[in-house]
């Protein structure tokens, strides 16, 4: 697939994704062509589900950067938010998608929700998405972007998001945007039978992302790709923030 045939409203209609009129504007200018780019290496490096592809292609990364990094927002790096955190690498975002499975019916958690990226490529995907952060302060910040999106199938919390949200439990899937120490128990407790989630995992600097998949009261864990993200604080997260090695 080329990133031409990805990156446009066409390629969207063509998976049923929700593009909004606010998205639709960023399809021009510098951004876009760095956006096409960006599209390019992930279908390179091994991102092969189109659904994946044309959300990222629709969802503009700049606008959840500070303004002074824009022009670096499509490269593969994990950029400052703020706050201590980063949005996560392009590819690892997909990675992570991908590895979701997502059809467009899903209830999805997402523990972190940081600058919102990984949020707002969830809300084209999955039917609804329910994101807990920590900090008020950039719970706040996504937000503001996810009204301007227009993407209404969002539910922003504040709160621990190592313990989930019982509230709206059941989930399909649930994506964690932070390391946990080992696979937090209260979320894996709330995928429904059949759930799936991707949880970074790992302590003394060295993480992998885990595909925790539930059956019954049985939960297999397969381990994926070596990956470094902030540490998951909170009550089945780290206490504090682990000592730098």
């Amino acid at each position: 697939m080329t990133a031409n045939k990805t990156f446009a409203g066409h390629a969207a209609a063509h998976t049923g994704l929700r593009m909004t009129r606010a998205m639709k504007a960023h399809e021009r200018g510098p951004a876009a062509a760095r956006r096409r780019n960006m599209i390019e290496r992930l279908g390179a490096g091994g991102i092969c589900d189109p659904r994946v592809l044309e959300a990222m292609a629709a969802i503009p990364r700049h606008i959840f950067v500070d303004p002074a990094l824009a022009d670096r927002a499509y490269d593969d790096y994990a950029a400052p938010i703020g706050e201590g955190q980063t949005i996560s690498k392009p590819y690892t975002v997909a990675m992570m998608t991908q590895l979701a499975g997502l059809t467009g019916t899903e209830r999805a958690l997402e523990v972190g929700t940081g600058s919102g990226y990984q949020t707002s490529v969830l809300s084209l995907l999955a039917g609804s998405v329910v994101t807990v952060e920590r900090l008020k302060s950039l719970s706040n910040r996504a937000r503001k972007i996810f009204n301007e999106l227009h993407l209404t199938n969002i539910v922003c919390l504040v709160g621990d998001g190592s313990v989930g949200a019982a509230k709206y439990a059941p989930f399909d899937v649930i994506i964690v945007t932070a390391g946990a120490p080992e696979i937090p128990e209260p979320l894996a407790r709330q995928l429904v039978d059949g759930g799936r989630m991707i949880v970074p995992v790992g302590k003394g600097g060295e993480q992998k992302i885990a595909l925790v998949r539930r059956s019954g009261e049985r939960f297999k864990v397969e381990m994926k790709e070596g990956c470094k993200f902030v540490p998951l604080l909170g009550e089945s997260g780290f206490k504090q923030k682990p000592a730098r090695g």
